[in-house]
């Protein structure tokens, strides 16, 4: 459910495809398939979140930018992910959500990081990317808790219930 709603927004929030990278897990990709989304498999997911950024890039490498979200961050509000994805538009190099300072997901990067991005490797996905290209950040403020909420347990889901945060199944959502 945490996935099919990261989802759903994803779709709602922009107009471009969206791929999921998984590991080979025929559950995971059945769920990911009947929503719309194309599927790479990453058999190095165990190694982190770099081999799946590279994997993602690698799989679209002719597109102009890549917002890489999270599967497990069904809180993002649509009218977040539809900014990031006009700040790419509107040529940012790297576009991330803030909300009272702190920077969340998901993130875009515009094709100059198509190498960059290809080349990631290990669990710290592209934070070196952003770090040593500060100055080419585009930061889009955003009133949306949801850039930080991200759901790995059940108890996490009820944790973020109790804050106010409700699944996007049952808000109503509309294309972009």
């Amino acid at each position: 459910m945490v996935v099919e709603a990261s989802i759903a927004n994803l779709r709602a929030g922009f107009t471009g495809e969206v791929v999921a990278v998984t590991r080979s897990d025929p559950v995971l990709i059945s769920v990911l398939e009947a929503r719309g989304c194309r599927i790479v498999i990453n058999d190095a997911a165990d190694q982190g979140m770099g081999t799946s950024i590279s994997a993602g890039v690698a799989a679209t490498y002719n597109l102009r930018g890549w917002m890489i979200a999270l599967g497990d961050m069904p809180f993002i509000g649509v009218d977040t992910i539809a900014a990031v994805a006009k700040a790419l538009r509107e040529d940012a190099r790297i576009a991330i959500p803030v909300m009272a300072g702190k920077r969340g997901h998901p993130v875009g990067f515009s094709a100059r990081y198509r190498e960059r991005l290809i080349a990631l490797t290990g669990d710290r996905g592209a934070r070196d990317i952003i770090r040593t290209d500060a100055e080419f950040v585009t930061e889009v403020h955003v009133d949306d808790a949801g850039i930080f909420s991200d759901i790995d347990t059940p108890l996490d889901l009820t944790r973020e219930s109790i804050k106010g945060f409700a699944l996007p199944e049952a808000q109503n959502l509309t294309k972009r």
